[in-house]
């Protein structure tokens, strides 16, 4: 009886890990539109007004913007030849607030992963196989996202 409840509980526990997984990768997602919304205003109150020069900037001119999980890449146009010449990276560093969120996240995950990993150190066949479980049952609720297809 006890120790079905241990082995439910470990599978419970790994359940726990992948849903932290899962719960960092929806925060930096987040951070990263956030972000995008932020700079589209900015970039639509430049265009509305217009900047002292008359002028659009390189970015609000030629720019495309795409996602790439914590960072954003805005491509350019050459001027030239009007194709995307070149990628300038811009890292998105968040705030002291959001980074301690981040770091909170990174810190349940990390606990209790070590204590999954103490658990499996008992070398209890019934615990390694509930971790297993759990691992499986984790994937399958947590892991079941869009899978991004990219042409080669």
């Amino acid at each position: 009886g006890k120790f079905a409840g241990s082995c439910i509980g470990v599978i419970c526990l790994v359940i726990c890990l992948e849903f932290l997984r899962r719960l960092q990768r929806e925060y930096d997602a987040y951070l990263v539109k956030q972000h995008r919304v932020r700079n589209a205003q900015i970039h639509s109150s430049v265009h509305e007004k217009g900047p002292d020069t008359g002028h659009l900037t390189d970015i609000e001119a030629n720019g495309m913007e795409k996602i790439d999980s914590n960072r954003i890449q805005v491509m350019s146009k050459s001027p030239e030849s009007g194709s995307v010449a070149s990628l300038k990276p811009q890292r998105l560093v968040p705030t002291i607030f959001q980074q301690a969120i981040r770091a909170l996240i990174h810190m349940l995950q990390f606990s209790v992963a070590y204590f999954i990993m103490l658990l499996a150190m008992y070398y209890n066949g019934y615990i390694i196989i509930s971790i297993i479980i759990g691992s499986y049952l984790g994937a399958f609720i947590f892991s079941w996202e869009g899978i991004k297809i990219t042409d080669a």
